[in-house]
């Protein structure tokens, strides 16, 4: 065990800033003529920040660095655990003060909050709430992991509050006491205030990190591990020491289905749903919850969606207690199947969850992979181990040291040389003389003031009543452990296989998976499918409305809720909306069209012909809708008084067909357009001349290309009545 500040100083985990040093003295004033210094007196330069950090000045340059001490300090000593111990600062601290006053005993939570402000002076409710968190930390209806609490400390199942904590009692569980801690092997360092000790990390031997899981919002980042099986964490690290393939995925102690095949070895994501149970023709149970859902959201989801009408539920009654039980009475002659698959696609019965290891590795943020973190579990299993090893070695040696010592002490009665002796010098240079000749039976061969003085505190009656034969078994026994512990050095990877192996064993039925892992991917939930025929949507040219609500008007078409609606005006002016019971629009309405983001937006193509403003000047384009913002307006045809369209209509016809206004003078008056046609243009990506088409399809609110500069009077993608085939024909040029 180390201590002292100036050895432990070293130990601390880097800072995040070391090298930051954006601080320099300022530039050495002229001496001033008023007044003398002392010989060898210099004046001290103040600190300022060095010049071109940023370019903004002192003051920004004083903000930035201020911000990424600020940042450093939150990341490192708040909410990014490590990846030695898995835990945060204030659980490590937490830990550290149970240990320190455990007795096998409950204690107060609010006795543990002041021990901990010892070390973490920060305020008591954030410890309070930590303390309940590392409790919660639990498998199934078993204690937790490190922490076993008594009282209430709130339910997952429910969402219910923990009580104070002045009222609630905790402990550290065997697990913890065996497992996190080791004095030997601890390395401390003062705490903030230097009156007590600390450790940098604890001596973990058990991969806490991806056991509990971790979650935490930094300044520039944040982190999410996702829990995982204990027994399936010390088996994989039996894999990786016998570099065997092995497979991790996450497992909730809430239950439910999981879809893992997106999880990337914990870089990417799961999806977790709802245990849905059929009971009897008309009733569904949930039993198990998504993680991080509480019965309480959950039943608050569904009573939304019942709202919303998107779920076949007649009635909910939550029925919880120690365990989730929701019955779902649907509907008359609902289907079940039905039932279930809207309950997964518009409550919280499904969900996805995030997967982002960020973790402090020597007190440096990185971004870690499952396996990464892992590995750094099983390479300081290996050092602690080692460690744990050669100092239990050291002790044997000590001891197979002291019982040789002691054998000889009195076998060869040395203790009666001391008895003339009045100084305590002589005493020493009797007891030094008297192993002269036994030498050659010890395997030091010096010995020390302290063996001395351990050797003159030998009780009388130990010396009257000493076994020879029980001291030879003693020292047989230390030798046979040093063989031992000597042969665990030499196959260290096979006695920790051995050890985590026993570990698998003890607690294997104490830690069963809870969640179920889906053989494949989840069946992705049509929810179009499912409200394809939920909305009729109706336009009232009288009144000017547009909605799904409407008791008069023409029916346009049935869209889902889930689609949206796009209002084109005659003016060019469009808007994207969400499908409403009444929507008001004024006279000037166009076109009122169904749009499937999905679907819609990078397939679906449609041509315009505007009018712009008091020119006459004509234009075609090719657009998508795409990138649009709901109730906003955006503009076809410039934003200019008299701008109109002329034609607006899906894909892009062969021929456009154009019938001018007659004219004095006029002598073309009609003319046919080819807006696929190809021609040569330049690529500017690659510089090489390609085949493309005269108009290509832009955004909505491009110019396009201009059409003519004639009055139209009559515009369309097919040969109307109008068209005169008696005239010469007259292509028109876009390009």
């Amino acid at each position: 065990m180390k201590k002292g500040k100036d050895n432990n100083q070293e130990n601390l985990p880097p800072s995040l800033f070391d090298n930051l040093d954006i601080f320099a003295p300022a530039p050495a004033e002229p001496p001033k003529k008023e007044g003398k210094k002392s010989k060898g007196e210099t004046a001290a330069a103040p600190l300022r920040p060095k010049p071109g950090l940023t370019g903004l000045g002192p003051m920004q340059q004083l903000y930035d660095f201020n911000f990424r001490q600020y940042s450093a300090y939150v990341i490192c000593s708040r909410a990014i655990p490590a990846v030695e111990d898995g835990l945060k600062p204030v659980q490590r601290r937490i830990m550290h003060a149970l240990y320190e006053q455990d007795d096998g005993r409950y204690t107060k939570v609010a006795n543990i909050v002041g021990q901990t402000m010892q070390y973490h002076p920060h305020g008591d409710a954030s410890i309070g709430d930590a303390i309940v968190v590392l409790a919660n930390k639990l498998w199934g209806k078993g204690k937790g992991y490190l922490i076993d609490g008594q009282g209430n400390f709130g339910s997952l199942l429910t969402g219910m509050p923990h009580a104070a904590v002045r009222y609630i009692e905790c402990r550290l569980t065997e697990l913890a006491k065996k497992e996190v801690f080791n004095r030997k092997t601890t390395t401390y360092v003062p705490n903030y205030d230097g009156r007590k000790e600390e450790p940098v990390y604890l001596p973990a031997k058990i991969p806490l990190l991806l056991m509990m899981g971790a979650d935490g919002i930094a300044v520039g980042l944040s982190t999410a591990i996702l829990p995982h099986n204990f027994i399936e964490l010390l088996e994989a690290e039996i894999a990786l020491i016998q570099k065997k393939p092995f497979q991790l995925y996450p497992d909730f102690q809430l239950g439910g289905l999981m879809d893992v095949s997106d999880y990337q070895d914990g870089l990417g994501k799961v999806k977790v749903r709802a245990k849905i149970e059929k009971d009897g023709k008309n009733k569904l149970v949930i039993t198990e919850l998504p993680w991080g859902e509480t019965t309480d959201s959950l039943a608050e989801s569904i009573e939304d969606a019942i709202k919303k009408k998107k779920v076949p539920v007649r009635k909910l009654h939550d029925l919880t207690s120690d365990t989730v039980r929701i019955e779902l009475e649907l509907q008359a002659g609902e289907s079940q199947e039905k039932a279930i698959v809207a309950l997964y696609a518009f409550t919280n019965c499904e969900k996805s969850i995030s997967s982002r290891p960020v973790v402090l590795d020597g007190g440096r943020p990185r971004l870690m992979s499952v396996t990464e973190i892992l590995r750094k579990n099983v390479d300081r299993l290996m050092e602690l181990t080692k460690r744990e090893q050669e100092i239990r070695l050291g002790e044997l040696d000590d001891l197979f040291h002291a019982r040789t010592l002691d054998r000889i002490f009195i076998e060869e009665r040395i203790y009666k040389r001391i008895e003339q002796e009045k100084t305590m010098e002589g005493v020493r240079n009797a007891v030094r003389t008297g192993f002269v000749p036994h030498m050659k039976e010890l395997r030091r061969k010096v010995i020390t003031d302290d063996d001395i003085e351990r050797l003159l505190k030998l009780q009388i009656r130990r010396i009257s009543q000493f076994d020879i034969n029980k001291n030879r078994e003693e020292i047989e026994a230390i030798e046979k452990e040093e063989r031992e512990v000597r042969d665990n050095l030499v196959h260290l990877r096979a006695f920790v296989v051995k050890y985590l192996k026993g570990l698998v064993k003890q607690y294997a039925k104490s830690y069963p998976r809870c969640t179920k892992v889906e053989s494949g991917a989840f069946k992705e939930v049509d929810v179009r499918a499912i409200t394809a025929s939920e909305l009729t949507i109706k336009w009232d040219k009288e009144n000017n409305y547009v909605g799904s609500g409407l008791r008069n008007g023409d029916e346009l078409f049935k869209c889902s809720s889930l689609d949206e609606l796009i209002l084109v005006w005659k003016s060019g002016r469009f808007r994207k909306v969400q499908p409403e019971d009444k929507i008001f629009v004024d006279k000037d309405l166009l076109a009122v069209m169904r749009y499937n983001q999905e679907k819609d937006r990078d397939a679906l193509d449609f041509t315009c012909v505007y009018e712009e403003g008091s020119y006459g000047f004509s234009y075609i384009k090719r657009f998508r809708f795409g990138g649009l913002i709901r109730n906003k307006d955006y503009f076809l045809a410039p934003e200019k008084p008299k701008s109109k369209i002329l034609l607006l209509q899906r894909g892009c016809p062969e021929t456009l067909y154009v019938k001018y206004k007659p004219a004095k003078g006029q002598k073309i008056h009609q003319q046919h357009f080819l807006p696929l046609e190809l021609v040569d243009r330049v690529n500017r990506e690659t510089g090489k001349t390609e085949k493309q088409e005269v108009v290509p399809i832009r955004s909505a609110t491009a110019k396009g290309k201009q059409l003519t500069t004639k009055p139209i009077a009559k515009v369309s993608g097919a040969k109307g009545s109008w068209w005169d085939d008696s005239e010469p024909p007259s292509k028109g040029v876009l390009d």
